[in-house]
């Protein structure tokens, strides 16, 4: 089912700069799943649970390009000690903080896109602000099969200047 965004949606926050762990998927799409249950399987022998460290997607492509082969995210965890040595290719990074239009997005998050859409398409060029220069990106705020996949809960973040 489709839902229909609306500007009453938005609210703009400012965010603090959220130092993250970050395993990267550049490629296919199709590929993807294989790449979360890696990242899943690093969080949890690193201790670091959803509850605890915020998990995050950022999007540094589309979601369907033209060529899969270009299909970039990032899947970040929250965390403020050193990462250690691993064969997963974890890196430290950053999400910076600033000002963000907020929309919360409620049940079957698989697909954002049409959440993310909005923001960039509808309501960014009514509300008379401007994008800051860092893709949108998301906060999981409640997961699939921990909570209903009608319950689960997360927040897409439009960076703005």
């Amino acid at each position: 089912m489709q839902r229909t965004f609306t500007t009453d949606d938005v609210t703009i926050r400012d965010v603090p700069t959220t130092r993250v762990a970050i395993m990267e998927h550049r490629g296919d799409p199709a590929t993807l799943p294989a790449t979360i249950q890696r990242f899943i399987a690093w969080r949890k022998a690193a201790g670091l649970h959803p509850s605890t460290n915020p998990t995050f997607n950022v999007w540094r492509s589309e979601r369907r390009p033209a060529r899969p082969a270009d299909y970039s995210v990032d899947l970040c965890v929250g965390m403020d000690r050193p990462i250690a040595a691993n064969g997963e290719g974890i890196k430290a990074g950053e999400i910076p903080g600033g000002r963000c239009a907020v929309l919360r997005v409620i049940g079957y998050t698989d697909n954002l896109e049409p959440a993310a859409l909005y923001l960039y398409r509808d309501w960014l060029p009514a509300s008379g602000e401007e994008a800051r220069d860092f893709p949108i990106y998301c906060r999981r705020l409640s997961f699939f099969p921990e909570v209903p996949e009608n319950e689960t809960v997360a927040e897409i973040f439009l960076p703005l200047k």
